[in-house]
């Protein structure tokens, strides 16, 4: 608990005509640390300048959104990308979810359902819905195991989840999707805490919280919280900063 988790710096707007970003937040429950890391393979997906990051319009569950607690939020926490902050711009957000089929099909279901339980939390914020065909979903859900941290000179470490998110464009409109991966090791209250917290970073939280009692937290905790008003007034800022997603 005493690691600190370390952002990587921002790159410029100018690296994104030649390069395709590809992120990743990784929760490594063992060690109670949260990593980020980013990786920058070549693409020719973005080979134009990408239009001047602008807000776009808050949805009406967050525009109506009102904090009663004045309970504060971590916007402070969340970090930019290349193209802004990470925020949709079309509602409602497409979340495929996608059945184990490696497990009998009772568990497979009660895995279903604990997704369906976050994807129905969030939905309270930001309208979202679950769709069949993986081919049209901006968000992916699949309960696999997610790759080995490789560290340097230090022995792979396991992760329980994983979210990692890639830009693409659509008729010269910049769009963004993402993946997550989440460990079958995690089941119970854990594997919502999980589904949950990495949910949250796809809807466009891209950060930690450092109060145990938010969902963002930067660990792992022995009684997972619900969705905070925290975790929904940084949302709220999110959604009302400049990006460059959705021109």
């Amino acid at each position: 608990m005493g690691n600190k988790m370390q952002y990587p710096k921002p790159k410029t707007l100018k690296n994104l005509i030649t390069k395709h970003l590809l992120a990743a937040l990784t929760l490594t429950i063992g060690t109670g640390l949260l990593i980020i890391f980013t990786n920058l393979p070549y693409t020719n997906a973005l080979s134009t300048n990408p239009s001047s990051p602008q807000p776009h319009s808050l949805p009406s569950t967050l525009s109506q959104w009102q904090d009663n607690t004045n309970s504060g939020d971590y916007f402070s926490q969340v970090v930019t990308t290349e193209v802004g902050y990470l925020v949709w711009s079309k509602f409602p957000v497409r979340v495929h979810i996608k059945r184990p089929q490696i497990i009998n099909n009772q568990q497979a279901q009660v895995w279903v359902d604990s997704i369906l339980q976050t994807v129905q939390e969030w939905n309270n914020y930001l309208p979202l819905t679950v769709v069949e065909q993986p081919e049209i979903a901006d968000i992916t859900i699949e309960r696999k195991t997610p790759p080995l941290e490789l560290r340097e000179n230090k022995i792979p470490r396991a992760r329980s989840a994983l979210t990692r998110y890639e830009l693409y464009t659509s008729n010269k409109v910049l769009l963004h999707r993402f993946t997550i991966l989440l460990s079958p090791t995690q089941t119970g209250n854990y594997l919502i805490s999980a589904a949950r917290h990495e949910l949250g970073h796809a809807l466009g939280i891209w950060g930690h919280s450092t109060l145990s009692t938010d969902a963002l937290y930067f660990s792992q905790v022995r009684n997972p919280p619900p969705i905070s008003p925290r975790d929904v007034n940084t949302l709220k800022r999110i959604y009302q900063q400049p990006t460059s997603l959705g021109w």
